[in-house]
């Protein structure tokens, strides 16, 4: 279903590129909604597609075994939607704020069998009793539901009759709604635990197109965290899973529909 609401997405960007493409090469044809980018405060919607995975480093005793990485991540398809407000500063600066729900699943894959070697403890290791590790315990499906709340700062050029490129960064706000960062469970009972509060920051480009009701944008956007997601497993849980992880964050692109 994901797979099938992003072909959707770039199929109708293209679709309505093209046809824009025709409708603005007559260079006697009125431009529309002039007054438009006039606005002070001005708002909209938007629906997007995204590819999200995560970028790991690994802890180097319990994650890597040889110069192979013992943990792996699998990268999926997902959707979401959001509010689009937004303040001019002047004719090429403009502030967005846009917040949004965003749904992933992505999978954590945990080959660290290996770490039993590691099971007497050492001075930089407590011991712990070794477990035999199913397939439920190696493949962690995570869920997120996100609460994005990106602040950009939008560059833009000159209309060239009904079209105008744009840039934008800036800083994100995420909140992870499943992120089970307080559950007393972890990965030993097959609860994958990671921050709830997060911070990214956001590039973006596109182009805006305009219509005699709306402007519509199809854009780009890449997303990064800054910080560290995940949470350590309990004391007395064996190194298998979030000992082999030094750092996770997560990092998304998007193709973003805009319409204002």
């Amino acid at each position: 279903m994901n797979k099938f609401l992003l072909k959707a997405l770039v199929l109708a960007s293209v679709s309505i590129a093209s046809f824009a493409d025709a409708q603005f090469r007559t260079r006697d044809r009125m431009d529309k909604l002039e007054d438009f980018d006039q606005q002070t405060f001005s708002w909209g919607f938007y629906l997007n597609g995204n590819i999200l995975d995560y970028k790991v480093v690994l802890d180097p005793r319990y994650g890597m075994k040889d110069n192979q990485n013992l943990v792996s991540t699998k990268s999926s398809t997902s959707f979401g939607a959001g509010l689009i407000a937004k303040f001019k500063l002047n004719d090429y600066l403009d502030v967005r704020v846009e917040p949004g729900l965003q749904f992933a699943q992505r999978q954590l894959i945990f080959n660290t069998q290996s770490n039993d070697i590691y099971q007497d403890g050492s001075l930089t290791n407590p011991a712990f009793i070794p477990i035999a590790l199913t397939e439920k315990d190696r493949v962690r499906e995570i869920k997120s539901t996100l609460v994005d709340v990106p602040v950009l700062l939008e560059f833009h050029g000159q209309r060239w009759y009904n079209s105008r490129p744009y840039f934008a960064a800036g800083v994100n706000y995420i909140m992870n709604l499943q992120s089970n960062s307080d559950s007393a469970d972890d990965n030993l009972q097959q609860v994958f635990r990671s921050t709830t509060h997060n911070f990214a920051w956001s590039a973006e480009m596109g182009i805006q197109f305009y219509f005699n009701k709306f402007k519509l944008t199809p854009g780009i956007r890449g997303t990064f965290f800054m910080n560290n997601e995940i949470v350590a497993d309990n004391a007395t849980t064996a190194p298998y899973w979030a000992s082999a992880v030094s750092t996770l964050q997560t990092r998304a692109i998007m193709f973003v529909l805009k319409f204002e």
